[in-house]
């Protein structure tokens, strides 16, 4: 934690604590890691912090007692799998955990999760080329025909390295640095929110004009949106902004979705829809959409606007909590999203962070959220 305090400039901060966060293995539901990792950043700022009985990680920063209270939060939970059945030779079978792309595993690098300085290094087969069959050459191989060697020879020796039913896996937390400020790697959703959440909070304390800001490091998220929602039950905020990522649209496969560009800056989403089992999105409080205009102009902040559907975030719940809470989603451009190396980049992650400021500390005792003050 000591470096922290060498990096003098947010895109400093924020880049060393993103990659510190990425190499950090949290399966939904199993985020006690990364918890203590944020845990010691929030003591390192001096800012008080409690655990929920889900593992949610809360703070408050206390502000002007007559404006709506904010809660600002990001999930620290990651997709993966999990041990579901250790083969008598050894080999292991795996359950998904999230949204995890059946395309993406064949081959794949992964680390089951026993406990920090004992965790093993394994890959997800790939059948060989060379018995391959026409047939098979280009069909996706389904989750359940899949395994992961990890070396082992017996079903003992997996269980004598601490591995059983039970044991999470996650991709193989790791880093790729790219040209021009962009970062590859595991995790980047959402590691990449809690990151600016942090370098918000550290903003926040520095201002002398704020309001009340709950800020939530959530868990299971990817395992059905759960942990933001018991959050605010209990925190009752007025006002929530979630951070996490905004698909990008700037590669041929996603050009058709629309117009949200790796480095165009920070993003707003007007619409969220998963559309596939969940039927449950966001369509964010007119209000809040007003304050982040605004605040992206005062501050010559970019901002893009995104409207999708197949994808959605803690928001559609945490918005019908209690008489309903003025919510959006906030986010930075992401590519390749929920595979083992997802692609942001810092530049948008800074001037996030300066947005959200801005717009958070305009929040005042005379900032109204009624809606027909608003809606055109």
């Amino acid at each position: 934690m000591a470096k922290h305090a060498k990096l003098t400039t947010p895109k400093a901060r924020l880049a060393q604590t993103l990659e510190q966060l990425m190499m950090i293995p949290g399966l939904c539901g199993y985020e006690g890691r990364v918890r203590r990792h944020i845990t010691r950043d929030l003591d390192a700022m001096g800012v008080a912090h409690w655990t929920d009985r889900l593992g949610n990680l809360i703070a408050t920063i206390e502000g002007d007692k007559n404006a709506p209270e904010i809660m600002l939060y990001a999930h620290m939970d990651q997709l993966g799998l999990m041990v579901r059945k250790i083969e008598s030779n050894g080999l292991i079978r795996v359950e998904r955990v999230g949204g995890v792309p059946e395309r993406a595993l064949a081959s794949q690098e992964v680390l089951l999760c026993v406990s920090e300085g004992k965790d093993v290094p394994g890959l997800i087969a790939n059948k060989s080329h060379h018995a391959t069959t026409p047939d098979e050459k280009y069909r996706v191989v389904p989750y359940q025909e899949l395994y992961i060697d990890a070396g082992f020879t017996s079903a003992e020796a997996v269980l004598a390295a601490g591995i059983d039913i039970g044991t999470p896996v996650v991709y193989r937390p790791h880093i790729v640095k790219l040209a021009d400020d962009r970062i590859a790697g595991t995790a980047v959703d959402d590691r990449a929110g809690c990151a600016v959440i942090l370098e918000v909070a550290r903003a926040l304390l520095d201002s002398k004009k704020r309001p009340t800001v709950h800020i939530v490091f959530s868990v299971q998220e990817e395992f059905n949106l759960r942990g933001a929602v018991t959050a605010a039950q209990t925190l009752m905020p007025d006002i929530a902004i979630q951070i996490d990522l905004i698909l990008a649209n700037d590669t041929p496969d996603m050009a058709s979705r629309g117009d949200i560009k790796l480095g165009g800056g920070p993003a707003m989403g007007l619409y969220s829809f998963h559309g596939r089992g969940t039927l449950n999105g966001t369509i964010p409080h007119p209000a809040i959409v007003d304050l982040m205009d605004r605040a992206a102009k005062r501050a010559k902040i970019p901002l893009q606007r995104s409207v999708h559907i197949g994808a959605l975030t803690e928001s559609s719940y945490v918005q019908l909590v209690g008489a309903g809470v003025a919510v959006i989603d906030m986010g930075f451009p992401c590519r390749y999203t929920h595979s083992s190396l997802e692609v942001c980049d810092v530049n948008d992650l800074v001037q996030l962070s300066a947005l959200l400021t801005t717009a958070i500390t305009a929040v005042d005792a005379k900032f109204n959220l009624d809606r027909d003050l608003y809606e055109k």
